[in-house]
């Protein structure tokens, strides 16, 4: 087994909210990333496929073909959005990277599904979040 990866970024709004708690309460827990006006991430997505390499092609996958994956899945979904608003995943979710990552995770694996897969997202250069649905 062996590991490829794709990096890819977007850029995409939120706002760290939860309907449930007071103003108060949510300036407390989420600061700065509670604004009404919302703000913004150049976010950086690393997609990991693990498996077998194929004797045929030399590849895990094609890279070009795992391009169009995320490209479909991810960034015409994503890019210059505000996800509360304009991404349904986040309807009722609460868009914390934690979140996206899992969201992310969730697109894609159906057209990944006979690989194992990791989804690292950076929110910022010193924040990110490694999910691989496990």
């Amino acid at each position: 087994m062996i590991k490829i990866g794709r990096r890819t970024t977007f850029n995409a709004a939120h706002r760290l909210h939860n309907p449930n708690w007071t103003d108060k309460k949510n300036k407390a827990v989420f600061g700065k990333c509670n604004s009404v006006n919302y703000h913004g991430h150049n976010y950086v997505l690393e997609t990991w496929v693990k498996g077998n390499i194929d004797p045929e092609t030399g590849f895990v996958i094609n890279l070009s073909d795992l391009k169009t994956i995320i490209k479909e899945e991810i960034e015409e979904e994503f890019d210059h959005r505000n996800l509360n608003l304009d991404v349904p995943a986040f309807k009722n979710l609460n868009p914390t990277a934690e979140n996206i990552a899992k969201v992310i995770y969730e697109k894609l694996k159906p057209r990944l599904a006979h690989y194992e897969l990791t989804i690292k997202l950076y929110e910022t250069q010193n924040n990110m979040v490694v999910y691989s649905g496990k």
